[in-house]
C-alpha cells in the first residue's frame, strides 16, 4: 500500500524539481551577467581616492582613440584585480614593451601635485610637450613708487623699466587706496611675471597722501621698499593745477583756489594741490610703519638735470647692478625733459607722452611768494627728517 502511494507521487516530484531548476537558472543568470559587466567596467579594487584621481589624470593625457596609460600604477592600494583589471594590466605591459619609458627631471614638468600622480614616468610622445618652468610667476611687489603726484613718478618708472631685473606694471593699480577690498590675490594678478632675482614694482603716487596706505602695505610685507619722488612743492602745486585745467577748463583760477581769504593771505590747506606738498606731515605717517632706511627720496628736479645720477641711487637702493647710465638718455629740448634712447622692448627712442611737460600758466608772483613762505617751515622739517637738502628755498 505504501509502495503504491510513493510510486504515484514520483511524476509530481520530478516536475517540481524541473520547475525549481528552471527558476534557479532564471534567478542566477542575471546575477552572473551583472557580475561580468561590473567586473569589466569598475576601476581596480580596492579603489582609493588617489588611485582614482591618478586614473582620471592618465585618461586626460591619453588620446581619444587609444586610451593608453601615461603613468605607471605603483604603490599600495592600487593592485589590479578582476577580469577588467587584467585587461588593463595587459595594456600597460604592452605599452612598456612597445616603447621605452623615459624619466624626466621633476623641475622640467608642469605636473599636478604629488598626491595626484603615482609615478613621474612619462611616455616619450609626451616628452617636451608639457610646459616647462622658467616662464616666471606673478608675485606681490617688493618695491613701490608711492609718490608724489606731479613729482616725476612716470618718468622714474619708465626709466627703471629699462633695467632687465625690474618688471613693473604700466598702469597705476591704486590698490592700497581705492581697490583694497579686492584682496591681495586680485592685486597679485595685476603684476607681470618675474623670474628668480627680478623685482616686481608698481607706482601709484596717491599712496603717499593716503592715510591708510602705510598700514596696508606693511600688512602685505614689512620689507617692502618705498620710493618717493619729491619736487619743489610750489612748482608741483602749479603743475597739478595745470593738469586739472587741461581736463576742466572752467575751474577757478589758481590764485582763488590757493587762499581761503586772499585779503588775509590764509592758505587753503584743504585743496589737494596744496596739501600734497606738505611732505613732512605725510612722511610722519609712513614712519609709524616703516624705518627711514626703507624709504628712498628721489629729487624730481635732479631726475631732469641728472637722470643717470638719480637712477644710480635707485638701483643701489634696490640692490641692483647699475645698468642704467648716461648712455641711455638724451635731452629733448622741445619738451625740456630727458628721453630714453631705447625704450623697454624697443630699439627706438622714447619720450614721455604729450601730457608731460605742459606749459604752466602765468601765476601772480605775489601768490608764488606767499606759497614759498607757507611751505618753508615744512620743507626745513622734511630736510631734517630725510637728511637731504633739496634746495627748494634758495
Amino acid at each position: 500500500m505504501a509502495f503504491s502511494r510513493i510510486h504515484k507521487l514520483d511524476p509530481w516530484s520530478r516536475g517540481t524539481f524541473r520547475k525549481a531548476a528552471v527558476m534557479l537558472c532564471c534567478f542566477l543568470a542575471p546575477l552572473i551577467l551583472l557580475h561580468l559587466l561590473t567586473d569589466r567596467c569598475t576601476l581596480p579594487s580596492p579603489v582609493t581616492a588617489s588611485s582614482y584621481r591618478a586614473a582620471r589624470l592618465s585618461d586626460d593625457f591619453s588620446p581619444m582613440r587609444t586610451k593608453r596609460l601615461v603613468y605607471e600604477w605603483t604603490g599600495a592600494g592600487s593592485e589590479l584585480m578582476g577580469y577588467g583589471a587584467a585587461r588593463r594590466v595587459s595594456r600597460v605591459l604592452a605599452d612598456e614593451r612597445a616603447r621605452k619609458v623615459v624619466e624626466l627631471p621633476d623641475e622640467s614638468l608642469m605636473l599636478p601635485p604629488p598626491d595626484l600622480v603615482v609615478s613621474r614616468k612619462v611616455s616619450p610622445r609626451f616628452a617636451g610637450k608639457l610646459s616647462p618652468l622658467g616662464e616666471g610667476s606673478k608675485k606681490l611687489p617688493q618695491a613701490l613708487i608711492i609718490g608724489v603726484k606731479k613729482g616725476g613718478t612716470r618718468a622714474l618708472l619708465e626709466f627703471l623699466r629699462v633695467h632687465p631685473d625690474i618688471r613693473a606694471v604700466g598702469a597705476e593699480p591704486h590698490f592700497f587706496d581705492r581697490n583694497y577690498d579686492n584682496g591681495l590675490e586680485w592685486y597679485r594678478e595685476l603684476m607681470p611675471k618675474t623670474l628668480e632675482g627680478q623685482i616686481t614694482m608698481e607706482k601709484t603716487p596717491s599712496y603717499f597722501v593716503t592715510r591708510e596706505a602705510p598700514a596696508r602695505i606693511s600688512a602685505m610685507s614689512r620689507d617692502t621698499k618705498l620710493i618717493v619722488v619729491v619736487r619743489d612743492p610750489v612748482t608741483r602745486a602749479i603743475s597739478d593745477y595745470t593738469q586739472t585745467l587741461s581736463k576742466k577748463p572752467d575751474i577757478p583760477s589758481f590764485e582763488s583756489l590757493t587762499f581761503k581769504n586772499r585779503t588775509t593771505g590764509l592758505i587753503d590747506t584743504s585743496w589737494s594741490a596744496i596739501q600734497i606738498g606738505i611732505y613732512a606731515k605725510h612722511l610722519d605717517n609712513w614712519l609709524q610703519y616703516f624705518p627711514m632706511e626703507q624709504i628712498l627720496f628721489v629729487s624730481g628736479e635732479r631726475l631732469i638735470t641728472d637722470p643717470a645720477g638719480e637712477l644710480g641711487r635707485v638701483q643701489d637702493f634696490l640692490g641692483l647692478k647699475r645698468i642704467i647710465t648716461d648712455k641711455h638718455f638724451y635731452f629733448n629740448q622741445t619738451k625740456g625733459f630727458p628721453c630714453l634712447k631705447k625704450a623697454e622692448g624697443s630699439s627706438k627712442p622714447h619720450c614721455l607722452g604729450k601730457t608731460k611737460g605742459r606749459t604752466h600758466p602765468n601765476i601772480d608772483p605775489e601768490v608764488v611768494q606767499r606759497l614759498r613762505d607757507f611751505y618753508r617751515p615744512f620743507n626745513m622739517k622734511f630736510y631734517q627728517m630725510t637728511g637731504r637738502f633739496f634746495g627748494w628755498d634758495d
